[in-house]
């Protein structure tokens, strides 16, 4: 389960939470402008967009979980189990695996328009990575600071589907997500008028009653409906600093605690990692569970001409500064 968000104050931010019960051993990945890239059924790429990003890598190949390219594109792929639906390869068509489908769309594309181009083609093909990592149930959100677009494959074909709000949860598929938006019209950042009783006074007990009915628990249709309310109730000034510390906070209303959520096998779904993206900038900026000091990887301080890729192991110890400490160890 998963939270991603396209955010646009003076400058474009998108990022998401990662939700699942283990890592894959992700890393912060830069690949740059002449790292060949060889698609499955898709050819070879010898020159492209860099981009930086989340990855687990396999045989030197970074299977990104979200990224950002130097033009400001912005992609993620979120967990859609039970309606993900990968199909055989078609003739006349970009026949794409999903392990490729991020690094793709990023290396050829500058904005959502032109990754709308690409998508007419599409055809994403049920061909694994390797019999040791099999194919991931995704969707996907692609942004620029001006729009996003919501890409679902499922049985009977690809949906794509204008997305004005930046936000994408998990199941159901996204017109359903919308649509359940109509029974939240009423919510509001501001104290509600009294309809109920027009003559006896009903007390204003408390500030956020606008927000009454807000759901508060943990699946994709009420975290969708969360992140919705907050994004679009956020207010924060235009200084990168606290477009990045607002967006961690937007984050933070939808992350999952330890212990919340157990999976039918038993094991403990987590937020293992939150990021923010500045895509106008080319910084990645990334909280982990045991880790909520934010760490930056700046794009632009790599040798993008480069040809081969570049990785940062995450940081994951917690960092604590103890203010009136003047020494290592134990504050007490």
């Amino acid at each position: 389960m998963c939270t991603a968000l396209s955010f646009t104050k003076k400058e474009h931010y998108f990022g998401r939470n990662l939700d699942w019960v283990r890592s894959y051993g992700e890393k912060v990945c830069i690949v740059p402008r002449n790292m060949p890239l060889l698609f499955r059924r898709a050819g070879a790429l010898s020159h492209h967009y860099a981009m930086i990003g989340m990855a687990t890598v396999a045989e030197e190949t970074p299977l990104f979980y979200d990224a950002v390219n130097e033009a400001g594109l912005c992609m993620a792929g979120l967990n859609f189990a039970g309606n993900a639906f990968y199909h055989p390869e078609a003739q006349g068509k970009d026949n794409i695996p999903p392990f490729e489908f991020i690094t793709w769309i990023l290396s050829q594309c500058a904005t959502v328009e032109e990754a709308r181009g690409k998508l007419e083609r599409l055809n994403l093909t049920n061909l694994p990575f390797s019999d040791q990592l099999p194919l991931a149930t995704l969707h996907w959100i692609i942004s620029d600071r001006n729009t996003s677009l919501v890409v679902e494959s499922v049985a009977d074909g690809l949906h794509v589907y204008e997305n004005p709000l930046g936000v994408m949860t998990n199941n159901p598929p996204f017109p359903y997500q919308v649509f359940n938006l109509s029974n939240y019209r009423a919510l509001s950042s501001v104290t509600p008028e009294n309809r109920l009783l027009k003559e006896k006074k009903l007390d204003v007990y408390s500030q956020g009653l606008g927000a009454l009915g807000l759901p508060g628990d943990l699946s994709s249709m009420s975290r969708f409906v969360r992140m919705v309310f907050h994004s679009q109730m956020a207010m924060c000034e235009e200084t990168e600093e606290s477009c990045v510390s607002q967006f961690f906070h937007l984050l933070g209303s939808v992350e999952m605690p330890r212990g919340s959520c157990q999976m039918d096998q038993g094991g403990l779904e987590l937020t293992l990692y939150s990021c923010c993206m500045n895509a106008d900038a080319g910084r990645y900026y990334y909280t982990t569970y045991d880790n909520r000091r934010i760490t930056c990887v700046d794009l632009h301080k790599a040798d993008l001409d480069g040809r081969t890729l570049t990785t940062w192991e995450l940081m994951k110890k917690q960092s604590i500064c103890y203010q009136n400490v003047s020494y290592r160890g134990d504050p007490h």
